[in-house]
């Protein structure tokens, strides 16, 4: 048995709360019950596991008891929430010391910063006390002029008078010694430090900041406009942002992340604005300037306070302000991203069926390829691989030619299914496949268009190389979409989840932070489902819970050397696989048709003496009790010294044995598309579709109809009644109906609305028009791209907006201009939607 552990992808990487005084990890602990809504002692046993090296999906399935039955998404809180103060608890620790060494920490200033609630406003706390020693002020004092400084503060003389006494040293050195070069020769200039010296000291006064801060955030405005008329042509795709204003408190994540997009790109110049006045009243009431004499030093204090407002604090608000609703606006987008990845691996899979993998084309011709139940290319009579590229379309337009191969891929092979990727000539694709179908009795295959985003990434990979090496590139995308329809989860994990483009402005947010929440999702999903370790590939053993791309690969070697698995206990056999990593991967590792039947179940193999001494009691086999939800609620537990494992319950285990293998995703169903709508141009405003949700943002959610460009269905046309979240009503892969209800062909915008026609009459009627804060998601599209071009670089997918908006005129039908060729893939519009793709 190897007893080697390897650190991991899915251990911990936060500090241990060892680091930490007994008190401080009470506090954190307690906080995070708190803010969760659960139990002090739930939080402890969570840390105690995590610190031991547990993973989440781990501790959700098998140690229930010991966190009182917590969740897996109530442990990713608690997880990222530990982090986060376990991390700030170490910089309160450092800034508390570094203020002691400066001699400036006093009672009130520590008890400040530890009621910090983010680091941003730790940092903000200790801002006026960092060293700045090229800083004017720290000039000046190193120059003697602090001496001025409380004279003028302290005494009714003029600022010249307080300069009287003043002499100029030859030399000026910094608290180091080092000779500091500074001019301070004139009045001037000596003044002028005066005043910096004065507006440094109160930079310290933290209450009043906090006061103008919350004042200054209720009523600033965040104004955008043009950069220069050069950028007006290029940068359109912004015209809503060239002369916009708003509220910054009320301001939405998309559209804040759209506007910094388009500052990023040189387009926009954005600007924070609001009063000065009452916030310069503010000061000079809290430094009782107001009443000041002499005059001089009335004058001079005044300007210092201006300059204190104007010049320091105000700048270092909007800073704050933005940065604050940025890292608001990161974190909704990343929670949108990793709510619509969830929703998209968990997709229902068509399970273990021989599906012929479709990927349409024009001028390179449609690529097909046909897999087995367990996803493997199949071969002809003569050994070779069951792949074909026809060419039914123009130029070439061999399409009785096409028909035939593709009648006899279907028929040699028993063909269940057809998996047609949904890019371009797609519905072309798929009219004549299913017109062959229909024509022909003896072909039973049913036809379904299926997402390909990504296809391409996975196609030039070098995990597409290793497992189709015999296969062209252009060849392995048709079995890349073949298996997206058999299993979902098994392929979208070869590709990175950034190019699967189900983003919401993924590529304007913190991307070791988004990637960090990617990987747990996909993490969370795969462990949900669980793997066939004899049939898994490396991609998607790398997420099991304990592993990583280094073990995943050395259980695939092991198992091409020594055959299939026959039980979990091989897995100990396993290169660089220890005990630790054994006990967190082992329960979601199945092996099916093997020497222990309960190897195939989520049972975990530390659990496997209290099953059989449970069978053993009431006289039963596993066989007999697998799946058999009735006979299991039967066995008694009584005398059985191991139903009281601290671990796991009885119940739970009981619930596995119950439905063994469980698979969580729904059953599999596919949305029906109408045959006579096939592009933009056929569409008609008031026509009722039915479609497949391809995303959900903050605004509304991406609905394909069969067209080839997503329609957005925008939040105030999703339900008849209010929608706070649209991803409380929808999300990716429900299939809805839709009514049109505006075309934009020149611009492959379209508008849906799911609400019924007598509630969106009866809206018309009381409120013809509509609210113009549509313009948020109209960060003004460019011309799109065509969908296989969309596909060579998903990581850099962008989305455009649909224009829904009812109360411009509508062009009828007759005069409607013909759709553009451009067209964009489903997943991945998002970004386009938003007007945010170059």
């Amino acid at each position: 048995m190897n007893q080697t552990d390897t650190t991991t992808a899915n251990t911990p990487t936060s500090q241990s709360s060892s680091n930490l005084p007994a008190d401080v990890i009470a506090n954190i602990h307690n906080k995070l019950a708190k803010e969760l809504g659960i139990k002090p002692a739930q939080v402890d046993a969570f840390v105690k596991l995590y610190d031991e090296g547990a993973t989440v999906p781990f501790i959700a399935r098998y140690r229930k008891e010991k966190t009182q039955g917590l969740d897996d998404s109530q442990l990713r809180a608690l997880e990222k929430g530990l982090n986060y103060e376990r991390d700030m608890a170490s910089r309160r620790a450092k800034i508390l010391e570094l203020l002691q060494s400066q001699g400036n920490l006093t009672e009130a200033l520590q008890s400040r910063i530890e009621q910090a609630t983010s680091k941003l406003e730790l940092e903000d706390i200790y801002l006026p006390y960092r060293p700045r020693r090229r800083s004017l002020a720290a000039k000046a004092r190193a120059a003697g002029l602090d001496k001025v400084a409380k004279t003028l503060l302290n005494n009714e003389v003029t600022p010249l008078d307080a300069l009287s006494d003043y002499s100029l040293p030859e030399t000026i050195t910094d608290d180091t010694g080092a000779e500091i070069d500074v001019d301070f020769s004139d009045t001037e200039k000596q003044l002028a430090g005066v005043e910096a010296i004065i507006i440094d000291g109160w930079t310290q006064e933290l209450e009043l900041l906090d006061n103008l801060r919350s004042g200054f955030a209720k009523t600033a405005t965040i104004n955008s406009s043009l950069a220069s008329d050069e950028k007006r042509e290029v940068g359109e795709k912004f015209a809503d942002y060239f002369e916009h204003s708003e509220s910054l408190a009320r301001l939405p994540n998309h559209r804040l992340l759209a506007m910094l997009r388009g500052r990023q790109e040189n387009v926009l110049v954005l600007k924070v604005d609001g009063e000065d006045t009452p916030f310069v009243d503010k000061v000079i009431n809290k430094f009782e300037l107001e009443n000041t004499k002499p005059q001089e030093r009335h004058d001079f204090l005044i300007t210092a306070a201006n300059s204190l407002w104007k010049d320091k604090w105000r700048p270092h608000l909007e800073h704050r302000l933005l940065t604050e609703k940025r890292l608001a606006a990161e974190a909704d987008a990343i929670d949108v991203f990793a709510s619509n990845l969830q929703h998209l691996l968990m997709a229902a899979p068509a399970g273990r069926k021989v599906i012929l993998g479709v990927d349409p084309g024009i001028r390179h011709g449609v690529k097909m390829a046909v897999i087995d139940a367990q996803g493997q290319v199949m071969q002809d009579g003569e050994g070779k691989p069951a792949i074909a590229t026809v060419y039914p379309f123009a130029p070439d337009n061999k399409m009785d030619e096409a028909k035939a191969t593709i009648a006899q891929l279907l028929k040699d092979h028993q063909v269940e299914l057809v998996a047609i990727g949904n890019g371009t000539a797609s519905r072309e694709t798929d009219a004549m496949i299913k017109e062959l179908i229909e024509a022909d009795e003896t072909i039973t295959a049913k036809a379904v268009v299926v997402n390909e985003s990504g296809a391409s990434v996975y196609s030039a990979s070098e995990l597409a190389s290793d497992e189709l090496a015999d296969l062209d590139v252009s060849i392995r995308g048709a079995v890349s979409i073949a298996r997206r329809l058999q299993d979902p989860l098994s392929e979208l994990v070869k590709v990175e989840p950034k190019a699967i483009g189900v983003g919401q402005y993924q590529h304007d947010v913190n991307q070791a932070q988004l990637s960090d929440s990617l990987d747990k999702v996909t993490q969370d999903c795969v462990n949900a489902v669980g793997v066939d370790v004899n049939t898994a590939s490396p991609a998607i053993l790398a997420h099991i819970a304990g592993l990583n791309r280094n073990v995943a690969q050395q259980i695939v070697n092991y198992r091409k050397e020594h055959g299939a698995f026959t039980n979990r206990e091989q897995l100990k056999d396993v290169p660089r696989l220890g005990v630790k990593t054994f006990e967190q991967a082992a329960g979601f590792l199945r092996i099916r048709d093997g020497e222990e039947p309960l190897d195939a179940t989520g049972v975990h193999p530390e659990s496997y003496d209290l099953v059989k001494a449970l069978l053993d009691k009431s006289g039963k086999s596993i066989a007999d009790v697998l799946g058999n939800d009735s006979l299991i609620n039967t066995l008694s537990t009584d005398g059985i010294d191991a139903a009281n494992d601290d671990n796991i319950s009885i119940a739970a285990i009981k619930q596995e044995l119950a439905k063994p293998a469980h698979d969580p995703r729904p059953e599999f169903k596919t949305a029906q598309f109408r045959d006579d709508v096939n592009s933009v141009s056929d569409l008609e405003e008031g026509m009722q579709l039915e479609g497949v949700v391809t995303n959900v943002t903050g605004f509304g959610c991406f609905v394909d109809v069969g067209v080839h460009q997503d329609g957005l269905v925008h939040i105030s046309e999703m339900a008849n009644d209010f929608v706070e979240d649209p991803m409380n009503l929808v999300k990716p892969g429900d299939i809805v109906s839709v009514r049109v209800i505006s075309i934009d062909a020149k611009r492959n915008r379209i508008g849906f609305s799911m609400k019924s026609e007598d509630a969106a009459s009866a809206k018309r009627a009381t409120s013809p028009q509509r609210s113009t804060d549509k313009n948020a998601e109209n960060a003004a599209t460019k011309p799109a791209k065509a969908r296989k071009n969309s596909r060579a670089k998903p990581a850099n997918k962008a989305a455009r907006t649909a224009n829904t908006r009812s109360d411009k005129p509508k062009p009828s039908k007759s005069a409607k201009p013909k759709a553009e060729e451009a067209k964009v893939g489903s997943l991945g519009a998002l970004l386009q939607q938003a007007g945010l793709k170059k």
